[in-house]
C-alpha cells in the first residue's frame, strides 16, 4: 500500500529513538517519539537500518494500526501491527508526555510474541 505524504514532516529528528530487531523481534527498526511540536496524530516510523533518511514508512497507533506515509510489504505491516498493539499503553505514554524519559519507554516495550 503506498500513500504520498512527507515521511519527516512535523518531527525533529533528534527527540525520536530507534528500538532495534533486537529488541523488538521485527525485521526492520522502529523509530518511537514523544509528540513534542507534530501536528499529527499519534505514530512510529519504520526503516531497514538506523539511519533517521530511510524510513520506508509512517504508521498510525491509535486509534488503529495502518499506513499514514510510505509503502510497507503486507507481511511486515501485520508483524508491526502485532508489536504495536503489544506496546501501544507505552508507546501512546510516550508520544504524550506521560512518560518522559527514553530509557523508561525502551525498558517497557515488549518483545513481538509469534
Amino acid at each position: 500500500m503506498l500513500i504520498e505524504e512527507p515521511l519527516q514532516a512535523d518531527e525533529e529528528l533528534f527527540e525520536m529513538a530507534n528500538v532495534y530487531p533486537e529488541d523488538t523481534g521485527l525485521p526492520f527498526v522502529v523509530w518511537i517519539s514523544p509528540k513534542g511540536r507534530a501536528r499529527h496524530a499519534a505514530r512510529v516510523k519504520i526503516a531497514r537500518t538506523e539511519k533517521a533518511t530511510d524510513f520506508i514508512a509512517s504508521l498510525s497507533i491509535r486509534p488503529d494500526v495502518r499506513i499514514v506515509a510510505g509503502d510497507l510489504p503486507a507481511a511486515d505491516l501485520d508483524l508491526a501491527r502485532r508489536w504495536i498493539e503489544l506496546n501501544r499503553d507505552a508507546l501512546l505514554d510516550y508520544w504524550d508526555g506521560v512518560t518522559v524519559q527514553t530509557k523508561h519507554v525502551l525498558a517497557a516495550l515488549k518483545h513481538r510474541v509469534d
